[in-house]
């Protein structure tokens, strides 16, 4: 039987989620609107805010300048093995899959819970 204080606590989570989930599609609208403006060359500001746009980058390492500036050793010990690409490797038959799989470790990062809709 399910306890009554669990059944309002999960009542009252899902009409949480269900109104974030809402006002975020709203946000994430709105600031589609805002930035299709903003590269136009409109501005905006209110009496707490103005919106601009800022272009985030991400730095890369060319490998091989990076190994030519610095050696096999150092490339070695700051590269990173991309999971999606040694899949595609296996799959491909570069790779052994059997002997990839048992070189994977398996790391949990978090815990979600998960809701489904109950149909009556």
């Amino acid at each position: 039987m399910t306890n009554p204080h669990l059944t309002d606590l999960l009542d009252r989570y899902t009409t949480l989620r269900d109104t974030i989930l809402g006002l975020e599609a709203e946000r994430d609208q709105l600031g589609a609107e805002l930035k299709a403006a903003l590269l136009d060359g409109e501005t905006v500001q209110t009496d707490l805010y103005r919106a601009e746009l800022r272009t985030s980058t991400t730095v890369e390492y060319p490998l091989d300048r990076f190994r030519e500036c610095f050696g096999d050793a150092a490339t070695l010990e700051v590269a990173t093995i991309d999971r999606k690409k040694a899949d595609r490797l296996a799959t491909a038959g570069d790779l052994d899959a059997d002997t990839l799989a048992n070189l994977a470790v398996k790391k949990t990062r978090a815990q979600s819970l998960v809701l489904t809709q109950v149909r009556a």
